[in-house]
């Protein structure tokens, strides 16, 4: 590579936002790091920043070259440090991405001990329920679960996380339990609404010889998280669509009960990990990715033979309990 010192400022400068910020971090002065962006500009022809006196601005051709150039630099910092940690031992920062509730549930309580393992890693975690641009953000793991869009970043599916519609035994006593897809019309329903446009549909079959379509709920409450929905529901605010293991242990004790069985889609949500690449993959990385692997031993994950409803029939008339498989084998 003729020009590092130019690529090194350059990404750090638009990571940044101004030459000063990334003379900080790459300890050099302002008039160096811009010098290094002039000369990596006359090396390739090009103009990578519209500057002002106060902002850099990256042009077309820089936001090209942003993407591939944090690429190479991570893949050249990996293959260094897969180098210098011949013996194996993890050393150096680890980040991850993890969405919020999940990433406070399942992701936090796994890393104590893979710090207390690894003295020499340091853990930085990042909770936002927003997609991440991993390369471009610099995250080594992203933790996230859903319907997992094909991607050009590696994915290791790791568990299945099915869905189901749970409500209160007050509200069902107060409102009546929905036989039907059609009487939800009727019900106080939660719904996530993942930004001002986008709501999350639920899979319903509104006949027995349907296929599973999508149903956009009449919510009488939108929120972002999920798990604010189960605290609705938990206080018998109205019916909501959940993870079965956010909710499994409200299902064990009784305080939510699980609606329209067979007629409402458990849909294909999974847990996945998600490096930027395979190739050169650093001690750091596999061991943070290991420590997140973790998660799938958490009883709530790990749901093999849960009984969702009793024998003796409760609120519900169901002769036979549900079994559902939480793990991926």
């Amino acid at each position: 590579m003729k020009n590092l010192q130019g690529l090194l400022s350059f990404v750090e400068s638009a990571n940044a936002g101004s030459f000063t910020a990334a003379a900080t971090k790459l300890g050099l002065s302002p008039a160096a790091v811009s010098k290094n962006v002039i000369r990596l500009e006359k090396q390739l022809q090009v103009r990578l920043f519209n500057r002002s006196t106060r902002h850099l601005r990256l042009t077309q051709e820089g936001e090209m070259l942003l993407s591939g150039g944090m690429a190479a630099l991570r893949a050249l910092d990996d293959a260094i440090a897969e180098v210098s940690n011949a013996s194996g031992e993890p050393r150096g920062r680890v980040r991850i991405s993890a969405g919020i509730s999940f990433g406070r549930a399942y992701v936090l309580p796994v890393l104590p001990e893979l710090a207390r393992n690894y003295p020499a890693l340091q853990v930085e975690v990042n909770l936002d329920n927003r997609p991440v641009d991993l390369v471009n953000e610099g995250f080594d793991i992203s933790v996230r679960g859903g319907v997992i869009p094909d991607s050009s970043l590696v994915a290791r599916r790791i568990a299945r996380l099915p869905v189901v519609l749970v409500a209160s035994p007050d509200y069902l006593k107060r409102k009546g339990v929905p036989e039907s897809p059609e009487a939800l019309v009727d019900h106080d329903l939660l719904g996530v609404r993942l930004n001002s446009k986008e709501t999350a549909a639920w899979g319903l079959r509104m006949t027995e010889s349907q296929e599973f379509t999508k149903w956009e709920p009449t919510a009488r409450i939108w929120a972002s998280d999920a798990d604010s929905l189960v605290e609705l529901a938990l206080g018998g605010h109205g019916i909501s669509e959940a993870g079965l293991h956010h909710v499994a242990p409200h299902l064990r004790n009784g305080n939510l009960k699980v609606l329209l069985r067979g007629k409402h889609d458990p849909g294909e949500r999974e847990l996945v990990l998600h490096y930027p690449h395979r190739q050169f993959l650093s001690a750091r990385v596999r061991a943070g990715s290991r420590y997140c692997s973790h998660i799938t031993n958490d009883s709530r994950i790990c749901i093999c033979r849960l009984t969702l409803f009793p024998k003796n029939g409760g609120l519900f008339n169901e002769k036979y309990p549900i079994e559902l498989r939480g793990r991926i084998d």
